[in-house]
C-alpha cells in the first residue's frame, strides 16, 4: 500500500469518521441490558424426538398425499391418534389438486408421536405417507430417510 506520510492512515478495522451505519448494530446500544435480555422460553423435554412444540400445540407434517385427496381422507386417517386442533391442506393455485403435503397439528405430544409411528409408511388413497415432527429443537440433527 502506498502510503503518503503527510496524511494520517486509518488503523484497520476502524470506521471512517463522518460515515454512519444505518439499521441495526450501526452503534452499541444498551437495548438488551437488564431484564430487557431475557426472553421467555417453551419447556424444554429433554427428550429423544427432538420434537419442539408449536406456540398452540405439536405439528406433525404428512408428505406424499394424493393429489386428489380431500381434507376428510386426512382428518379420518389421523384422528384415531387423537383430537385434530388444526389441519391444513395446501392446494396448487393453478391446478387446484393439493401440493402433496398436510400440516396436522394436536393438543398433545403423545397424540402426535401416536400418528408420527403408526401412520409414517402407511398408505393412503394409493400413496405411501411420509410424516414428521414439523417442527425441530435447534441443535438437534433431523434424520430424513
Amino acid at each position: 500500500m502506498d502510503v503518503d506520510y503527510d496524511e494520517e492512515v486509518p488503523e484497520e478495522g476502524a470506521r471512517p469518521a463522518g460515515r454512519r451505519m444505518k439499521g441495526r448494530g450501526g452503534e452499541d446500544d444498551d437495548r438488551y441490558a437488564g431484564k430487557a435480555g431475557k426472553f421467555d422460553r417453551l419447556d424444554d423435554d429433554d427428550d429423544e424426538t427432538g420434537a419442539a412444540r408449536s406456540i398452540e400445540g405439536w405439528v406433525i407434517i404428512v408428505a406424499g398425499v394424493h393429489e386428489e385427496a380431500q381434507e376428510d381422507d386426512i382428518f379420518e386417517a389421523f384422528s384415531e391418534y387423537g383430537d385434530i386442533k388444526n389441519l391444513h391442506l395446501n392446494l396448487d393455485r393453478r391446478t387446484g389438486f393439493v401440493k402433496g403435503y398436510a400440516f396436522i397439528e394436536y393438543e398433545n405430544k403423545q397424540e402426535a408421536d401416536a400418528a408420527i409411528k403408526s401412520m409414517d409408511g402407511n398408505t393412503l388413497l394409493d400413496h405411501k405417507l411420509d410424516v414428521h415432527w414439523a417442527f425441530a429443537k435447534p441443535g438437534k440433527k433431523k434424520t430424513r430417510r
